[in-house]
Formats: structure tokens, sequence, C-alpha cells
């Protein structure tokens, strides 16, 4: 469908209104709790596409959201009454496994591109979810299991082609548009739609990897962060203390009780990988041990595409995690709330992600010691809002060091919460990029880094 005598004549995508019969399917995001109603959804098919539907909004002064997997956390990628750029079906992946390296448009999701480098025996490190879009995990930053051996997902970024707000189609690398290049690594989609990305990629045939559940005390959680933070780069963890699942491989007596549901990858195989493994396992007589060589890709378990999850929840970096941080992890987990699925999410970072200056590239707690999202599952967004006294309590507890936010983990917390995930110089220095290539705040349906500030 097109609409006739307007700017989106002669788009080769799908324009998707109110009235088309997909709709509803295509408003939807990966998050719960969101029931937005945009005016318009282009499914765009190229880059003349995405350049069309700008100068679309912009002379019909719809606020512009651009979607690549939906999963902003604060529901960016659909907007009510806005026009949405849905790049969902821009999907060409083109792999040089003799120059290692790959470009993929980013209707692409993570784990699409990681089978298909896979079977080169390759990889490319994004976050922990296979659904979420490349957009918007490289954007952001992309911490991932792979981060401590070869870095942010940013930092395996060698090119990238966007569409500017005046419709001009750029291709940025270190010497082409360096600074906007600078921005887009970890500045998010403050300065023009991202449709393709070049990516450096390493060879690595198989992982040891999969999940690992131990029993959660204060004791058994700090001896296992000690573990982590000592183990070797190859060895990337997520610690989710939480409820044990009702999950076959789980002893029953344990299901409901607290738990460390480790999800674990080190970037090798043999005699090294039992080495880096063993202080994990020795923490406590796991309750499940699934920890097996594989292909990087397993790591991502299968879609669900009906898990749609309402979360109160925050993100925070720390410089330290001492007995008191997991007393307090213990503690509140444990807090009685109208939800019984709490969780704490601990990362160890460390190795590849802080080699780079902080300085190199807009994402800027390379020093930082851990990550920490914490959160509580609810059925509604009344339980979000009840559950903010427990949030701000439990980050009380465990921040260590000034306060940090990692900004694809944001929700809609405001400006301040924005201006954290960007500290110090970066933040001045985001703001000219931004002023230079966006001075009308078009794409400002983000967490925006505002052209005035």
């Amino acid at each position: 469908m097109t609409l006739t005598g307007t700017q989106l004549d002669g788009i080769k995508g799908r324009v998707i209104t109110p009235e088309s019969p997909e709709y509803d399917e295509a408003r939807q995001l990966f998050g719960g709790g969101f029931d937005r109603h945009p005016a318009l959804i282009v499914r765009v098919a190229n880059d003349d596409d995405v350049a069309r539907a700008i100068a679309y909004a912009r002379a019909s002064r719809l606020p512009l959201a651009v979607r690549s997997g939906g999963h902003s956390g604060a529901g960016h990628s659909v907007w009510d009454g806005a026009l949405v750029i849905d790049l969902r079906d821009m999907r060409a992946l083109d792999i040089d496994p003799q120059a290692r390296t790959a470009w993929a448009e980013a209707g692409l999701t993570a784990v699409e591109v990681t089978k298909a480098v896979g079977e080169h025996g390759l990889v490319l490190g994004y976050g922990d979810t296979g659904s979420v879009g490349i957009g918007g995990i490289t954007l952001g930053g992309g911490v991932g299991y792979l981060a401590r051996k070869f870095g942010l997902t940013i930092d395996s970024l060698i090119a990238a082609d966007l569409v500017l707000a005046d419709g001009r189609r750029v291709r940025v690398d270190e010497k082409h548009e360096p600074d906007l290049f600078w921005a887009i690594r970890g500045g998010g989609g403050n300065f023009g739609v991202a449709t393709r990305f070049q990516y450096r990629l390493q060879p690595l045939p198989q992982i040891v990897g999969g999940f690992l559940f131990l029993p959660a005390t204060a004791d058994n959680v700090k001896r296992f962060m000690d573990a982590c933070a000592a183990a070797p780069e190859e060895l990337t963890v997520i610690a989710n203390v939480m409820p044990a699942p009702p999950m076959p491989m789980i002893p029953a007596e344990a299901h409901g009780k607290p738990s460390i549901f480790a999800i674990v990858a080190y970037a090798g195989t043999g005699d090294a990988a039992d080495r880096a493994l063993a202080p994990l396992r020795a923490v406590a007589t796991p309750l499940a041990d699934l920890l097996h060589p594989m292909p990087y890709a397993e790591i991502y378990p299968p879609d669900d595409p009906s898990y749609r999850p309402i979360a109160a929840n925050r993100t925070l970096f720390v410089d330290a995690f001492d007995r008191e941080s997991a007393e307090s992890v213990m503690k509140f987990i444990g807090e009685p709330t109208s939800t019984d699925f709490k969780v704490a999410q601990l990362r160890v970072l460390g190795g590849a992600v802080a080699r780079v200056p902080n300085e190199a590239t807009a994402y800027g707690h390379r020093q930082r010691k851990l990550m920490i999202n914490i959160a509580a599952l609810v059925k509604n967004n009344d339980e979000v809002a009840a559950h903010a006294d427990w949030i701000k309590r439990f980050e009380a507890a465990l921040q260590r060091g000034p306060e940090g936010a990692y900004v694809g983990f944001l929700v809609d917390e405001g400006g301040a919460r924005v201006r954290v995930a960007y500290p110090g110089p970066t933040w001045d220095r985001l703001c000219e990029v931004k002023r230079r290539y966006d001075p009308d705040n078009v794409f400002r349906l983000n967490q925006n880094v505002g052209a005035a500030s």
C-alpha cells in the first residue's frame, strides 16, 4: 500500500495504516505493558525508503520512531501518533569468511547473524537475547557473553550506513565522519537511522557454555562473584540470583528456593575451559550443571513469541561487590512484594571491555567493574509503580562508586538517567555531534541527547 500524492509515493516496502489487517501485529513490542497506536508503520526495503519516510514525517509533523527488533525498554520503537520506520524487512547479510568481516542490515536479529557467521567458525558478540535487533544492541554498545574476551559489539564495528535527518546517506568509519562514528558507538539512535553495519568477526568454532544452577546464600553469591572476577577473560558469566525455576533438571525440592542461575560462556574448549569453570562449580554442589561444548549460537535459547515481560527494573554500574552487597541481594530478592519473581543480574566486566579507552567511543563505562540489573517481573503496569520503593532501596544498597547506567537497559526514567549513562566529557561531545547532525532533534524517540543541551 502507498499513500498517493505524498512523499511516500515510490516506497518499495509496505506502508501499514491503522486500517491495515497486519496493523495490530506490526505495532507489538517485545515488552508487555505497551499498547501504542502509531499513525503509520513503514516497513522499509532500502535506504531510499528510509529517506522518504523521514521526509514525510518531517513534512507532516509526525513524531518519528525507529524499530529494529522492538526491544526498547521504554517502548520507543513504536509510539502513539508516530510514523514508525520498521527495519525488519532489511535483512541482507554478506559474510566474507576470508577477511573475517560481515555487512549486516539492521532488520536482522542477533541470533540470525550469530548462526550465519557460526557456519564459518566465526563469532560476533551481541547481547544476551537472540531476538534483539542488531540495530539497537549495536548503537547502545552491546554487552554480551563474549564481552570480556572480544569486547562490546561496538568494538567489532568497522563501519555503518546511516540516513540522516535531512535525508543524506552517509557511510561512517574511523576516516569518514569520524565524530559521527564515535557517537553511534554507544550513543543510541540519536543521530540517524542506521541501516547497515560492517563488523569484524573472530574465529571461534566452539565454546563451553550453557546453564549452571547453584543454591544461593550470601556466602555462595559472594564466592561465585569472586570466582567470576578472578576468571580468565575468556570466561564471561551472567549470574542471576533468583528463585529456582521449575525446570525438570532441577530437583523439585529446590524449586522456588533462592538460586544462582548462571549463564556461562567460555571462549574455547578443552582443559583450559575445565580449569576456568572449576572455581564456579566448586562454590557449592550444583543443582544442575548443563555446561557443555557447543556452537556459540546455542547460547541463545529458542525464541518464545508469546513471552512479553513486564518488569520494574533498574540498571547500574558498580566498582565493587563485597560481602554486604551479597547480603543485600539475598535480602531484597527474598523481601515480600506482590510478585515472587525478583532477580538481581550480576555481570563482571573488565577484560577486553576495559582495554578500550573511555574516550574512544560514546560508551563511557569502560573501567566499571560490574553491571547489575535488578528487576521484579510483574503482571501489569500498576505493579511496576508499586515496586518503585523496592527498586530505589535495592539500588542504594548495591551502589559502590558513582551512579552510572547502561543506555541499552534504561526504561522510561527521564533525562537525568540518560545523563548518567554518558559520564564526564562524553555527554558534552554527544551533544555537539547531535547539534551538527540532528539540530532539530528529529530523532528524539530514544534515550535522547537533546540538541539544545
